[in-house]
């Protein structure tokens, strides 16, 4: 697999998770896997260099590891042969996705707030995602070596804006929603559960409606 096919195969999740909201751009995404892979998808579809730590199996991470020798940066020597035990995921989506987790902890509040990619990859190295010192000037070297910011255009460019998403949602999708949980209550005290079911469905389709137009406009879903 060449870099290129590599990107090729990386970049549309990047975009993707970037759209439905994640605070990671996709250019930071994609020099993050090829720099923790050398550009190799592996059968265990970890391309973050996510380790199984003390994190309990999730939604996406199954609980699943393998392990590897690989190399660290200690007290600023650079040690070889360290072990280490990395999660192993069914695809690349749920890899990510388990990443987009880790970054909700406040140790990560600056990545998750950088306004620009340059500034993400370092604050991922002021944060101590790696012990590499030279972390971020080598993922700046794999955005600019391969164009990624281009990723970043598309997954904007494709965004509603999110103040035309909040409007339409709270001026109509919020009021209707809240009707039919009024009418579903009402015909549960009445005891007609087809009734009840009815609005409930329909309260549900309006919550999946809003939470389209959130990821459409990179919010997060609710």
């Amino acid at each position: 697999m060449t870099r290129e096919q590599f990107i090729a195969a990386v970049a549309p999740v990047a975009v993707e998770l970037r759209r439905e909201g994640s605070p990671i751009f996709p250019s930071v995404r994609i020099a993050q896997a090829l720099l923790e892979t050398g550009g190799k998808i592996h059968e265990w579809n970890n391309l973050v260099g996510y380790k199984v730590g003390s994190g309990r199996p999730n939604e996406f991470w199954r609980g699943k590891s393998v392990s590897t020798r690989t190399w660290e940066v200690y007290d600023g020597v650079r040690v070889d042969g360290v072990q280490a035990h990395w999660r192993a995921y069914e695809c690349l989506e749920d890899c990510f996705r388990d990443q987009d987790l880790l970054f909700q902890w406040s140790r990560y509040d600056r990545v998750r707030s950088a306004q620009s990619p340059q500034e993400q990859a370092e604050m991922l190295r002021v944060c101590g995602y790696a012990t590499d010192p030279d972390y971020a000037q080598k993922l700046n070297r794999l955005i600019a070596s391969y164009s990624l910011e281009q990723y970043d255009k598309e997954a904007a460019e494709a965004m509603l804006d999110a103040g035309v998403a909040n409007t339409i949602i709270d001026t109509w999708m919020s009021p209707a929603w809240k009707e039919s949980e009024a009418k579903r209550c009402e015909a549960e005290q009445q005891g007609d559960t087809n009734e009840a079911s009815a609005h409930q469905q329909q309260a549900d389709y309006i919550h999946w409606l809003a939470n389209e137009l959130r990821k459409a406009s990179g919010q997060v879903l609710q």
